[in-house]
């Protein structure tokens, strides 16, 4: 059996990864000629750990992973802390702890592991055809890949997903812009093990501890679409947003580097049912766009990479079923997900005020225990629970 991957991210990779494991070859073919990673950084909770724990990277993952052991919301005017709980409870609940690690670091780890000369870059999909033993990707370049099924790790904005749907589905704006980068570790920002973040006017300012001495911090902002900033205006743009925000929110914006700062404008997809057709599965952002708002968004294509590779080398019914078993195990699981992040968004970016007041003032009572019961059952509901 022959596997053609479309995509080498996150997704792409843990695919290659995990079928490898299950003794099932693949190719992989990358639009890009360079990969750079979208985002300064991702957090990897203990459902993505333990996928990536079984894809033989425990070791390597600790070693690019942030010591994040306890959690924080402080008020957005005085810095005054809202609530502060440890970490421990989700950790012995799930049996693993998070990793907030760099995007370029956890790119490194997955390509190191399946290996960097393994995968051809420059191959852009324009099509994809199958007939009923196998499956053919054409390329922009005039090439063509044949495989007995072809995985589309191809991104939120994948080719292939229109060929799988039978129709273009369209990413939908969740009325908010982010802006992330990396910040050497300053005590008078946050602790240095704790994920902070500052709340209020429906926005937020988040930092989270990586290896190297480093903050992952990001800005969300409720704005329209379609503004005309950039890295000549960041800073300024922050610090208007950022108005009368307390002491710490000034300093990181005065210390960020605007050159290695995103501004990205946040979009989902409408969840949908259909994952596969005959032999062509979807998997990652292809499969589940989501907003980054309960950080699973990653977490999620692991799952599925480890989720297919079983089903593939579990089935002894042949490929299509085994694509549909993958289909009936993943489907439910990410709208689940895509939906959660997108309540969890309207809430934190006040779509409606009143209910984002309540949020804020339900913080001052929080003992912890209601925000890592709900990380815990979303983490329940991984493959490797």
């Amino acid at each position: 059996m022959k596997a053609i991957i479309i995509g080498a991210g996150i997704g792409g990779m843990c695919a290659a990864i995990a079928l490898k494991r299950c003794g099932i070859d693949s190719e992989v073919y990358e639009a890009v000629k360079e990969i750079k990673p979208v985002g300064a950084a991702i957090s990897i909770w203990p459902n993505g750990v333990k996928c990536l724990n079984y894809l033989g990277m425990k070791e390597a993952l600790r070693a690019i992973g942030g010591p994040m052991q306890s959690m924080a919301y402080k008020d957005y005017q005085n810095a005054e802390t809202l609530t502060q709980f440890s970490l421990d409870p989700l950790v012995q609940d799930s049996g693993e702890r998070p990793y907030p690690v760099a995007r370029a670091e956890l790119q490194a780890m997955l390509l190191h592991s399946w290996g960097f000369d393994n995968v051809q870059f420059g191959k852009r999909v324009s099509r994809v055809e199958q007939k009923s033993d196998g499956v053919t990707a054409f390329f922009e370049d005039g090439s063509e890949a044949h495989g007995d099924l072809l995985i589309a790790c191809d991104g939120t904005h994948s080719v292939v997903r229109q060929f799988v749907l039978g129709y273009a589905s369209e990413r939908r704006y969740a009325g908010y812009v982010n802006w992330n980068g990396l910040v050497e570790i300053d005590e008078s920002l946050a602790p240095a093990n704790q994920w902070t973040t500052f709340v209020g006017e429906g926005k937020r300012v988040s930092l989270m501890p990586i290896a190297g001495n480093r903050f992952y911090f990001f800005f969300d902002v409720p704005l329209p679409k379609g503004l005309a900033e950039d890295r000549i205006s960041l800073r300024d743009d922050l610090s208007r947003y950022f108005a009368g925000w307390a002491a710490p929110v000034q300093q990181l914006i005065a210390q960020l580097n605007p050159e290695t700062t995103n501004r990205v404008e946040i979009h989902d997809i409408e969840p949908f049912a259909q994952l596969v057709k005959g032999r062509v599965a979807l998997l990652g952002d292809a499969a589940h766009s989501t907003t980054p708002d309960i950080g699973q968004g990653g977490c999620a294509a692991m799952e599925d990479a480890v989720v297919l590779a079983m089903t593939l080398h579990c089935n002894s019914l042949g490929i299509d079923d085994a694509l549909l078993r993958y289909q009936h195990k993943r489907a439910d699981r990410v709208k689940d997900l895509v939906l959660k992040a997108r309540k969890r968004c309207d809430v934190t970016h006040a779509k409606d005020p009143a209910i984002t007041a309540e949020w804020y003032a339900g913080l001052k009572q929080e003992t912890g225990e209601r925000i890592i019961s709900g990380m815990c059952e979303t983490i329940r509901g991984g493959p490797l629970a």
